[in-house]
């Protein structure tokens, strides 16, 4: 049995991200923001918001219960001060949390007491996706 463990991370979170397009709506504000204070532009792919829904899908799976704090730091970066050394800067939670309460409303995602989990039914979803790739 072919899991979303032994799966290409990037064809997985493709394919995850054409999936969820079809079931999920951007919210208008996302075309305009970026996606923390380490990045100077928005994101140039105008299906990002997608992307990161399979991405943050994809990372609860494998990490198991996980916060939005700690999802924050994984997304985050260096931020370019100039001539000054660059220090890592935490991306933003609007864009995690709201990702979170679009796949918890799709029931793939629960809340726990000590961030989210995922469900049966999202790790099914991921499973069957990564069951199409190989």
């Amino acid at each position: 049995m072919v899991l979303a463990r032994d799966a290409d991370a990037t064809i997985l979170i493709e394919k995850l991200a054409s999936q969820l397009k079809k079931e999920t709506k951007m919210p208008e504000w996302a075309k305009f923001v970026k996606t923390g204070a380490h990045v100077e532009r928005m994101p140039d792919n105008p299906d990002w918001w997608y992307v990161r829904m399979a991405s943050l899908l994809r990372r609860i799976y494998m990490d198991g219960p996980v916060g939005i704090s700690k999802l924050r730091t994984y997304y985050g970066g260096k931020r370019n001060r100039g001539h000054k050394p660059s220090h890592f800067k935490k991306s933003g939670g609007k864009i995690i949390r709201a990702c979170l309460q679009e796949l918890e409303k799709l029931g793939y995602v629960k809340k726990e007491k000590k961030g989210r989990l995922i469900t049966p039914k999202g790790q099914k979803f991921l499973d069957s996706v990564a069951k199409s790739i190989k």
